[in-house]
């Protein structure tokens, strides 16, 4: 058992076994096996954007098959997609926002198994790693959407997979706000962007 990060080798690749066993306090995510260190506490415009953005989210989807989740909420990725076990995974994220439809993905750890939709905000700390290696990650593994937003410009990028899954911009500028950002896998479901960056 670890109980310090610092006790970690971080030249080495871990699993998802091996993240079970860990008992420090950081916040870490494990992607392709490598320990990415979570970025200090969000600050209060990622907060607000996060609780914005997941209340439209969570009230379109009242009565809905659909689920919600916040970080902290792990998400294990299996790589190649599919059923494996703790020993074989070696993806573990925490996206800021997961939307979730096979309730078969779902269990008390989290979800195993690419979430529908994903929503990350960009922090100074982990801007680079959410839009290559998480972009890279989510667009393998299936995530039929993946949206991120940045708090401080006030803007939103929104990626879907195509027909050979590989991810397409929505539109080359980024959605601001004033705009209504149409959600793909929700045909008629518009998040209004002056609700998610307003005060």
């Amino acid at each position: 058992m670890i109980t310090d990060i610092n006790e970690l080798d971080l030249t080495k690749r871990y699993t998802y076994a091996d993240y079970l066993t860990w008992q420090f306090e950081d916040m870490v995510e494990l992607i392709r096996g490598k320990v990415f260190r979570m970025s200090p506490a969000p600050g209060t415009s990622h907060q607000r954007l996060s609780g914005n953005l997941f209340r439209l989210i969570a009230n379109h989807l009242v009565g809905h098959p659909c689920q919600a989740f916040t970080a902290p909420f792990d998400v294990r990725l299996p790589l190649p997609p599919g059923r494996q076990t703790a020993d074989q995974i070696n993806t573990v994220v925490q996206p800021d926002i997961s939307i979730i439809c096979d309730p078969e993905k779902l269990d008390e750890r989290g979800c195993q198994g690419a979430p529908d939709w994903i929503v990350e905000i960009l922090s100074k700390s982990t801007a680079s790693k959410d839009l290559t290696e998480k972009y890279e990650l989510y667009e393998h593994a299936g995530v039929r959407e993946y949206w991120v937003a940045h708090p401080h410009e006030g803007t939103l990028l929104i990626y879907r997979l195509d027909e050979n899954g590989r991810y397409r911009l929505l539109r080359q500028t980024p959605l601001t706000r004033g705009e209504k950002a149409p959600v793909g896998i929700f045909p008629g479901f518009e998040v209004d962007l002056e609700e998610v960056f307003g005060e």
